[in-house]
């Protein structure tokens, strides 16, 4: 009976309009409409990437080699599960123009054969086919190689000691998504061209792929197993149309995860909003609750009557919200398709903005559960006196638990959605931190009003701006809270932006080698460094022989069972030395004798051992070029793979990688001026030797965090439009109380310009109160994600913390003059005559 009679007078209230709710709405629809854009794009990308993964590998399935080309076993093998097989290599090399003076451009070379591509077609400019292009000698290059170059069609270029000619410009290939991250513009030629290069030998770095299209009815899976079983200890990877382009897939996973938690926290933003609004309604309806009371309404009426009422908006303004967050990428899907580096297939998916509104129902409940407790403790006493002011401050015992468990429930929702309990507990950390920060704050700037007001005398706007931000109902909190956690995220953003920038960009050039040389040949290091001795200009010069190897047991058992640390996950670099190099640091253990000859001993990076939970004497098994080695471990050392030196997990002694092939690879030290000269002689002299500017390497990386800081602070962005909106809310709701108050001033003689400088004062005072208090936290989390998280360096970024701070300002400034002309035009005696 209760709860059909609170139906009945919450369809009644419902008659109203949406009069008090306009804010409400906007703030909730908004978080929603974010989380659920958020979650539709990487919806789309993830389809997409399954969609096409065929084409983003290049394949139906891949096995992959390390240094070497298949064996005749395992290509028999290929071969008879396939009905076509393409071979392609891929490795890095210097792409030289023979012009005065010459040039050299760092590239990615694909060299294929004549099936390639199995899947998918290549785009060149002019469209030609490419058998045509890559007849010959010839070659295409992606545009920015070309450009960076200034080289045309038709013009000649060198590959190690082979010349080829320019046919066309590599505009698209249906593989790239599964080459992972470059550091050069890509070239493709054909392999048998590369045969008199001198750029593929024995023991230079580069891999090859075998891609296959298989039978309609092939059990990927079954596959997959049956080629770890035979080819388990031979170094074979394979990898299948299920997953064309894994590491794409993760990252999109894992910044799509972050951006729907900054998400969250413009929800955060919006509750500040909705309680407020909640609160402002239901203490306009205070007669109508008294006199509910006084018919005989129980509190639970009361209670089911507002609630069901806030529950039909809550669903009004999610509803809007998904509608919003599933429509916009819909409308936006060429733009954003035509931006995106890979495939995305924007539809509606149910599964996103299922997420969006289940966040947006349990933030509503948690932010307005407390205000509609409140509200069924309202005395028919209203009648006569303002009753909903008062009260305790906490509501009874049920609904504090109630409230908990909608926490609780939202923290696990958010872990089980987005796969990262770590990052998700560091998020609601920081945003119940910065709420606590931002309460306190509000009452301590109330204090210091209150306190500091007397001291104001001989200055009456000043005065009085104080004396309304001290006073019980002053706007200290609702502007501080509303304004101070969307600044805060913000703030955070920007200090975690720019100190990663300053950490790469800054600080690792100063300690960084100025190239970083691979594919030495062991005849070819002794001219290498007698070239460099004698250069004055050249600091220092680090050499060391280096293998590619993948750990496929340890223990005795499969790596990957042991651990999934990114160790096991690839190939890892190998090296060895008789003796430990200068300023190594043994952390645990010994190294072995420079004579040592007897069973495999390796030496392992003390952090990454740790990580992996490895002792000495363990076991690791180690598959270089499809010989397993299993070295026992001996000694941990410090690796610091931070100054973009040379830094090995693993180094073994030289007997146990005896008859290897092998190259070395080479960092040199050397002033900015003369790194020209080093390239080019060394380019002359060994034209199979590839050069690494890591001033370049350094740019790509910068270049890609910028993008990651760009889709965070347009996530920031969206809680400092929900935050400042709720500051309209909250200075549209004081707009009556600052009626009131223009009013009785001008009736004791204040003027129109002395009561508005008293407004933007107070505007200016909470401004800077919330900036100041946002850019605290902000930097706190900074801080402690660049400690923790990042394990990196923090300095505080000054110009972004000033901007904060302005920024708050201008926003409590533009919000409360926008509803001050009301007041100040408003006559006096028709004011307070409508007070009585």
């Amino acid at each position: 009976m209760s709860l059909a009679l609170a139906s009945r007078f919450a369809r009644r209230e419902l008659r109203g309009g949406l009069r008090g709710f306009r804010i409400f709405l906007a703030c909730l629809a908004l978080g929603v409409a974010a989380i659920a854009a958020v979650g539709t794009v990487r919806a789309a990308i993830e389809a997409g990437l399954e969609r096409e993964g065929a084409a983003l590998l290049g394949g139906d399935a891949e096995a992959q080699f390390t240094y070497r080309f298949a064996r005749d076993d395992e290509l028999e093998w290929l071969n008879t599960i396939a009905t076509q097989v393409s071979e392609t290599v891929d490795f890095r090399s210097m792409l030289v123009v023979d012009r005065d003076p010459v040039e050299r451009g760092l590239t990615q070379i694909k060299a294929v054969d004549d099936a390639y591509p199995l899947v998918g077609a290549v785009t060149l400019d002019p469209p030609i086919p490419l058998s045509q292009a890559l007849a010959d000698h010839g070659a295409v290059i992606e545009r920015l190689l070309a450009d960076r170059l200034a080289l045309q069609v038709g013009d000649t270029i060198r590959l190690g000691t082979q010349d080829f000619t320019l046919r066309a410009i590599l505009t698209r290939y249906p593989d790239n998504g599964a080459a992972g991250f470059g550091l050069g513009p890509r070239t493709i030629v054909r392999t048998v061209d590369l045969a008199n290069s001198g750029l593929i030998t024995e023991g230079t770095l580069f891999d090859t792929q075998y891609r296959m299209t298989l039978p309609a009815d092939a059990d990927l899976a079954a596959l997959e197993t049956e080629a770890e079983d035979r080819f388990r200890d031979s170094g074979l990877r394979w990898r299948d149309a299920r997953a064309g382009a894994p590491g794409v897939a993760r990252f999109v996973d894992r910044i799509g995860a972050f951006l729907v938690l900054i998400g969250l926290s413009g929800l955060a933003v919006g509750g500040v909003g909705v309680s407020a609004a909640v609160r402002a309604y239901l203490s306009g309806k205070s007669e109508v609750i008294a006199i509910l009371k006084t018919l005989g309404a129980t509190r639970t009426t009361i209670f089911q009557t507002y609630f069901l009422q806030i529950g039909a908006l809550t669903l009004l303004g999610v509803t809007l919200g998904v509608i919003l967050g599933g429509g916009v990428p819909l409308l936006l899907a060429p733009l954003i398709e035509a931006s995106l580096p890979f495939p995305a297939a924007f539809t509606i998916y149910p599964a996103p903005l299922l997420e969006a509104a289940l966040y947006g129902v349990l933030s509503a409940l948690i932010f307005t559960l407390w205000p509609l407790a409140r509200a069924e403790e309202t005395r028919a006493a209203a009648l006569f006196r303002d009753a909903f002011s008062g009260g305790r401050a906490l509501p009874a015992a049920r609904y504090v638990i109630a409230t908990l468990f909608l926490i609780a429930a939202l923290l696990a929702a958010a872990i089980t959605l987005s796969g990262t309990a770590f990052l998700t507990l560091w998020t609601a950390g920081g945003i119940v931190f910065a709420l606590a920060l931002l309460a306190v704050s509000a009452v301590i700037v109330q204090l210091v009003a209150r306190a500091t007001r007397r001291a104001a005398r001989g200055f009456p706007a000043t005065r009085m701006a104080l004396a309304a931000i001290g006073g019980q109902r002053g706007e200290a909190t609702s502007v501080v809270l509303s304004l101070g956690l969307g600044l805060a995220v913000l703030a955070a953003v920007g200090q975690i932006d720019g100190t990663l920038r300053n950490s790469i960009s800054n600080e690792l050039p100063e300690v960084a080698p100025s190239y970083f040389f691979v594919d030495i040949q062991p005849g070819q290091i002794d001219g290498f460094r007698a070239r460099l001795a004698d250069d004055p200009q050249v600091s220092r010069v680090d050499s060391a022989p280096m293998l590619r190897g993948v750990i496929t047991r340890i223990n005795g058992a499969p790596a990957r069972e042991f651990t999934d640390h990114w160790v096991t996950q690839g190939d890892r670099g190998v090296t060895y030395a008789a003796e430990a190099r200068t300023g190594t640091t043994i952390t645990a253990g010994e190294w072995w004798a420079a004579d040592y000859s007897g069973p495999p001993l390796v030496s392992f990076s003390a952090e990454e051992a740790a990580e992996m939970g490895l002792s000495l004497g363990d076991t690791i098994t180690v598959n270089i070029l499809g010989r397993d080695i299993t070295a026992t471990i001996t000694s941990f050392r410090e690796v610091d793979f931070g100054t973009a030196g040379i830094g090995f997990v693993m180094s073994m002694n030289p007997a146990a990688l005896a008859g290897a092939p092998h190259s070395w690879i080479s960092t040199v030290y050397a002033e900015e001026t003369a790194e020209a000269a080093i390239l080019r002689e060394f380019g002359n002299a060994y034209p199979n030797i590839t050069a690494i500017r890591i001033r370049d390497a350094i740019d790509q990386v910068v270049q890609l965090l910028g993008g990651i800081a760009t889709a965070t602070r347009y996530g920031a962005l969206a809680t400092l439009i929900t935050g400042f909106l709720v500051l309209i809310g909250a200075a549209a709701a004081g707009e009556r109380a600052r009626t009131q108050e223009a009013a009785i001033l001008r009736t004791l003689g204040a003027t129109r310009g002395l009561i508005l400088r008293s407004f933007a004062l107070r505007a200016l005072i909470l401004g800077a109160a919330a900036g100041c208090v946002a850019l605290a936290a902000g930097i706190a989390g900074g801080w402690a994600v660049s400690t923790f998280i990042m394990e990196t360096d923090y300095s505080v970024i000054w110009a972004s913390a000033g901007a904060i701070i302005i920024g708050g300002v201008i926003a409590v400034l533009a919000a409360n003059l926008a509803f001050a002309w009301r007041p100040l035009a408003a006559r006096p005696a028709r004011v307070l005559r409508a007070r009585e």
